[in-house]
């Protein structure tokens, strides 16, 4: 097997309908360690936008038990991926994360804006840092990924093209960016969990690191200072060559997981270390009133509502 004869089999596959299967390949075969990092910068992001960042400090479930709240969102999306939108574990997923969201008015446009993340940070992460940059049938085949999965959340309004969700988001950003003593403490919080993953000497060089791969109106708006020039550029070569390094490999031919990594550690093993329905925050058992990170308005309550099971 040859470096690109990944890219040769999604390049064969059509991304209006096998969309589920490319971006399986994408995130477990060609960019498994990129995807995680991707994924865990794009819903860090949505922190900055107080109105979720300061929710998510007042849970305390971000700040006091992050190792779990990162796991628990990992694992369900996750599973998503791996059995289909249609399987039973892929619905109970949807099923699982909708019951927590609908406990919560979160607003049509707060979801759209999280949707959009995910969509648009993984690409951009690529284009700095991949092996390789995603290719057009990859782009569109996220971009339909997440619409599905916006679908099976209730949402309305979602954007078709790669290029709406990226004026979405770089919209939304510009309008609702903004620094909170929530949102800080909610990305202080993650920030030393990111660090955590490593040995406790190395802890602050990777936590320096992790912000000198913000963008600046992102750190502004956690009000971190800039680091030094030099380090964010070497920071940023570092990760440059390290894409470099990986485009020598051999293609990988099994699929790495983000629950095979060592980041995920609340639950050992799979499938018996955990249940779907047992992911995530249930009634109650925050500090707060529930789980859900993202607040919203009563009035778009029935629009964010999933279309999964009984819809909470």
């Amino acid at each position: 097997m040859q470096r690109y004869d990944w890219l040769k089999t999604i390049q064969r596959m059509d991304p209006e309908t096998q969309f589920t299967e490319i971006y399986r390949i994408s995130s477990w075969y060609e960019f498994p360690w990129d995807y995680v990092q991707s994924l865990g910068f794009a819903l860090y992001r949505t922190y900055a936008v107080p109105s979720i960042g300061r929710l998510l400090a007042r849970t305390g479930e971000f700040t006091g038990r992050t190792q779990k709240r990162y796991d628990d969102t990992l694992l369900i999306l996750e599973a998503v991926v791996e059995h289909g939108f249609d399987s039973p574990r892929g619905r109970e997923a949807i099923r699982r994360m909708n019951r927590m969201h609908h406990r919560y008015d979160i607003s049509n446009d707060d979801f759209r804006y999280v949707l959009a993340t995910f969509v648009v940070t993984p690409k951009r992460w690529m284009d700095d840092y991949g092996w390789r940059r995603l290719s057009a049938h990859e782009i569109r085949a996220a971009v339909n990924y997440y619409r599905e999965l916006g679908r099976h959340m209730g949402l309305s309004g979602i954007p078709e093209t790669y290029e709406e969700f990226e004026r979405l988001l770089d919209d939304y950003e510009r309008e609702h960016f903004a620094f909170d003593p929530g949102s800080r403490a909610v990305s202080d919080a993650t920030l030393g969990l990111m660090a955590s993953w490593y040995p406790l000497p190395v802890r602050p060089a990777m936590r320096l690191s992790s912000v000198c791969l913000l963008d600046d109106p992102l750190r502004e708006a956690f009000g971190y200072p800039a680091p030094p020039a030099a380090v964010r550029s070497a920071v940023r070569a570092g990760m440059r060559l390290r894409g470099r390094f990986v485009r020598l490999l051999p293609p990988r031919r099994r699929p790495h997981l983000a629950r095979d990594g060592r980041q995920v550690r609340s639950y050992p093993g799979y499938p018996h270390g955990y249940r779907i329905s047992d992911l995530g925050t249930f009634e109650g058992e925050d500090s707060s009133s529930g789980g859900c990170p993202f607040p919203h308005s009563p009035a778009a309550a029935d629009g964010a509502r999933g279309v999964d099971g009984d819809g909470g």
